[in-house]
């Protein structure tokens, strides 16, 4: 089973490629991401791999962790799980069905 991985410190020309290979010398990369900011583009510094073991995982957590990288140091650790996103409403927080004194 798969094993997902948070890099943090990441040069912010690092590319989703590059980040792959870069892991790539620890076994083999299911998936590498580096996360951009949305209307920009540019890297926001970390990214997330996905390795094809758990031992593989912790291979790479333990030769890459504090590791320079184009001059920045790497922090990599095992990824927490993602919370669950509730739904939420968009309703603009006005609520109930009532009309505001003086507005309608």
């Amino acid at each position: 089973m798969a094993s997902k991985l948070y890099v943090g410190g990441l040069p912010y020309a690092t590319t989703s490629e590059g980040l792959r290979r870069h892991f790539a010398q620890c076994g083999a990369v299911e998936s590498a991401t580096v996360v951009t900011d949305r209307l920009s583009g540019q890297s926001r510094g970390f990214g997330f791999v996905e390795m094809s073991t758990e031992a593989e995982a912790k291979a790479a957590v333990e030769a890459l962790n504090s590791q320079m990288l184009e001059g920045r140091r790497l922090r990599v650790e095992m990824a927490s799980p993602q919370a669950s996103r509730s739904g939420g409403s968009r309703s603009g927080g006005f609520g109930g069905g009532k009309a505001r004194a003086g507005r309608w």
